[in-house]
Order: C-alpha cells, then sequence, then structure tokens
C-alpha cells in the first residue's frame, strides 16, 4: 500500500483565445497520443481580455500504460533532467517541453507547426481512489500522502531521472 506509482499525465497547450492556434494544438495533442483531445475554456474574465467562456487552450488525459509510455519520451525532451521546484506539496511534478520534436519519436508536421506543450504528472498510492459512504468524507490519513522528497526520489529510482537544485 505505500509503493508510488502514475496516476494520470496530463499534457496541455495554452493557445491564449487563438483559434487557429487551437486548431494546431488539437491536431499536435491527437498526432502525440492518439486520443480526441479537450477544448478547455475561460472559467472568468481575465486580465488579458478574454471573456468567460472563450476557448484557452487544448489538453489530454492520458492513464496506466499509456501514460507511463509517453512519460518516458516526453522526459526525453528534458534530458531526463527537471528541477526541484517543479515538484509541489503533493508529490505531483511538471515540466515543459519547448518543441514537439524534442519527444522522442516525433517528427515534424507542417499541418501544425511548431508548438510547446505543457506535461503535468499526478503520482498516488493505491487507496487514493477509494469511495467512502455519502455520510462520511474522503479523508486520506497524513502519512499516506506522497511528499516532494518522496516524490522526487521515486522519479529518480523509477524513470532515472536526475535532479537539479
Amino acid at each position: 500500500m505505500r509503493r508510488i506509482e502514475i496516476e494520470k499525465v496530463t499534457l496541455n497547450v495554452g493557445c491564449a483565445g487563438d483559434l487557429e492556434k487551437i486548431e494546431r494544438a488539437k491536431k499536435l495533442l491527437e498526432m502525440l497520443t492518439g486520443r480526441e483531445p479537450k477544448v478547455t475554456k475561460s472559467k472568468r474574465r481575465s486580465t488579458f481580455g478574454i471573456a468567460k467562456g472563450k476557448p484557452v487552450g487544448v489538453m489530454v488525459t492520458l492513464r496506466g500504460k499509456e501514460a507511463e509510455e509517453f512519460l518516458k519520451r516526453a522526459l526525453h525532451a528534458v534530458d531526463k533532467k527537471l528541477k526541484s521546484s517543479q515538484f509541489d506539496s503533493e508529490g505531483n511534478f511538471s515540466f515543459g517541453v519547448k518543441e514537439y520534436i524534442d519527444i522522442q519519436g516525433v517528427k515534424y508536421s507542417h499541418q501544425v507547426g511548431m508548438l510547446g506543450l505543457d506535461v503535468c504528472v499526478s503520482l498516488k498510492r493505491p487507496g487514493f481512489r477509494i469511495k467512502y459512504r455519502r455520510i462520511q468524507k474522503r479523508k486520506i490519513p497524513k502519512k499516506h500522502k506522497i511528499s516532494k522528497e518522496e516524490a522526487i526520489e521515486w522519479v529518480k529510482n523509477n524513470l532515472g531521472v536526475e535532479i537539479i537544485g
């Protein structure tokens, strides 16, 4: 019950409301994952002048073996190096890929052009998704949560990543 595993890998391309860029980002994520991406919308009016409910980006969530395989390929794009500041207190981590052609096994597409993406990884322990009765609230004991240090150690050992700083 103490082992750590990947819960999900979320890929995100921010487009700042540019509809042409959103279409290219959809093609990119579909090309990378083989899944249909979801267009994300703004939740409230922002300082960037995008109205509520307007498209701002594209995302795809991967789970299981598919997530592990993509993560290993994406880590090659950053030379298998992450900063300790890229990990949060809950044991999750994120990194950016400047150009999608840096990902292992991906070739340039004229329809997509040059785009970058964010890769967000959520880690879990068995038992995180247990559903309780309606009366009780889901509470995960503090000792069962994943700390930043545990996540860093797991990434070093299982993915062969070097942690800087």
